[in-house]
């Protein structure tokens, strides 16, 4: 048996329903393990105590996976996402852009 590659979805949260079809996809087509993001369905307001921890806490998931996959549909890329890239870059970890996948 082959090691299941980790990964982390990293994108900007216009794009939550597509990070949804696309984490599936990865799963059950591709046989990778998504560590997903987290999503305020509720639309509750986020105050900045809670934004921070949640920063924190998709950081720590980059540290523990192999790999982060960029949701970077039509090409956008925000500036927390490319932060992400950025700290996952320094700590060696695969960069997969979703535009180059088939």
């Amino acid at each position: 048996m082959s090691k299941i590659k980790i990964v982390t979805i990293c994108g900007s949260m216009k794009f939550a329903e597509e990070m949804k079809q696309i984490s599936w996809k990865l799963e059950a087509e591709k046989g990778v393990a998504v560590i997903q993001c987290v999503y305020n369905e509720q639309n509750e307001p986020i105050p900045e105590e809670v934004q921070k921890r949640l920063a924190a806490a998709h950081y720590k998931k980059i540290d523990i996976c192999d790999a982060v996959y960029i949701v970077d549909i039509d090409g956008y890329i925000g500036t927390s996402v490319a932060n992400e890239i950025s700290y996952a870059s320094a700590n060696g970890k695969e960069l997969i852009f979703h535009s180059k996948q088939s």
